[in-house]
């Protein structure tokens, strides 16, 4: 296996349970993306994504070779994580590049859409499809070039179908998702075409055709197919690329445009059909610039909203669900037909919806532990804060007390100093005096025994 050493985040996943980090193999310097997928260590736990899944979007990504299409390189396991080598797709998402540019035109836009189209082409030949188009999947590999190159990107949620077998599920971003998804019908290729169709509409607007203020509502307008083109966002927008929308946009899956049809609507083969609007130049060009700004406002939204979960159950579905089975009730002979087919669906359903109660029980429980022990901890620090603050204040009425003692010791030594100094002199002068005294009464010793000595000799002499 190749050697990796993590250096930086470069995105974390749209799923609850993969982060996406930059490394490099060791033995030819070469960057890579691992793509970290924990793994759900048992069947009683709601957390981590299962084995079955993982090696299912391991499973495509091997059978998967092409331009457009992000390169699976090596997997790794470890005990908590399996670990997908794939080829570095550093560009940044498409629409964060074009919100960027000044202005937009319909030729550019055909260039980048040909290249996704092209990828969910070589999909649609392996009978996979991806089931998770959307903005944040497609990728640029490089955005420094003159035309850079899509890379659709995640395929946790793609699938490999099999002939002659009924494949249904509810999952997928809302805002992207096709009414069969929605209404919990066979589901085909046909739901990625949808997308695209939700895609090119954004694309050219800046403006999300059935997003609604809740999940709900985003859902019942993909089901009652409410959507438009508002004069104000598509004045300048050629009508083939309408046409192009509308004929992905059909909810009935047999008469929307398979990827074949799109890769040869004229609105693709060639951007010289476009019928041109009559507005002046300086005109198109500032409605250009319109969209762009409106699109950078729809990619800024997107990015500041709460990420969309991977899965989603539709509540209000399984209520109609059961609708329909007291519905046929009135009729004995089909009772048993359609409790035979609903009741798989009803237990994915409610399988469904206890694993998201139970996983969002978790999830809250687990934030209120942090919560408490946060709020425990700030509470130690703030105790501990001002015991320091009133240490603080005792040391400096002990410096000010210190301060005032060594001032008045000093003043005390200064006046046993200067008294000292008095005492001194008065020893030095008494010392003065008793030198004196003491020279003269020596003086006085002297003469007197000088005038015995005389007086002896002078005795002395009168004798003789």
């Amino acid at each position: 296996m190749a050697s990796t050493q993590e250096e930086d985040n470069i995105t974390e996943t749209n799923g609850q349970f993969a982060m996406v980090k930059r490394c490099v193999e060791r033995s030819t310097g070469v960057e890579y993306a691992a793509k970290f997928i924990k793994k759900r260590q048992s069947r009683a736990s709601r957390r981590g994504v299962k084995r079955d899944e993982i090696e299912r979007e391991v499973n495509i990504l091997q059978q998967l070779q092409h331009n457009n299409i992000v390169t699976l390189h090596d997997v790794y396991e470890n005990r908590t994580d399996v670990v997908l080598i794939l080829e570095l797709v550093s560009g940044g998402e498409l629409f964060d590049f074009l919100a960027q540019k000044e202005s937009l035109s319909e030729e550019e836009a055909t260039q980048f859409m040909k290249q996704i189209l092209d990828g969910v082409e070589y999909l649609h030949s392996k009978r996979i499809v991806h089931f998770d188009l959307k903005p944040e999947n497609i990728m640029l590999l490089d955005r420094n070039v003159a035309l850079p190159r899509i890379k659709l990107i995640d395929f946790g949620l793609a699938h490999k179908l099999e002939a002659g077998a009924d494949f249904k599920n509810i999952f997928g971003t809302p805002e992207f998702v096709a009414p069969e998804i929605v209404n919990y019908e066979p589901l085909g290729l046909e739901a990625d075409m949808w997308s695209i169709g939700v895609i090119t509409y954004i694309l050219l607007s800046g403006a999300s055709p059935f997003l609604g203020d809740t999940k709900q509502e985003t859902l019942g307008n993909i089901s009652a197919m409410d959507y438009n083109f508002d004069e104000e966002l598509f004045s300048n927008t050629s009508e083939l690329a309408k046409s192009f929308i509308r004929q992905l946009l059909v909810k009935d899956t047999r008469k929307r445009m398979t990827i074949q049809e799109a890769l040869n609507h004229p609105w693709i083969k060639s951007c010289d059909h476009m019928e041109e609007e009559s507005a002046a130049l300086e005109a198109e060009k500032k409605a250009e610039q319109l969209k762009t700004k409106r699109l950078q406002e729809y990619t800024i939204q997107s990015h500041s909203s709460v990420p969309h979960n991977n899965t989603y159950a539709n509540f209000e579905r399984f209520a109609h669900v059961l609708e329909d089975v007291s519905l046929m009730e009135r009729g004995l002979s089909e009772v048993a037909v359609a409790h035979h087919s609903l009741q798989g669906d009803i237990e994915a359903l409610l399988t469904i919806y206890n694993d998201k109660e139970s996983w969002y029980k978790e999830e809250s429980e687990t934030a209120r532990k942090h919560l408490s022990q946060v709020r425990y901890e700030f509470c130690k620090v703030e105790a501990t804060r001002r015991l320091l603050q009133e240490d603080l204040k005792s040391m400096d009425a002990s410096l000010e007390s210190i301060s005032g003692k060594y001032d008045h010791r000093q003043s005390q030594l200064d006046a046993l100093r200067q008294e000292l100094s008095t005492e001194l002199r008065w020893l030095e002068e008494v010392m003065g005096s008793l030198q004196h005294g003491r020279g003269q009464q020596q003086q006085g010793e002297y003469a007197i025994r000088n005038e015995g000595s005389a007086a002896s000799v002078l005795q002395e002499g009168t004798e003789h």
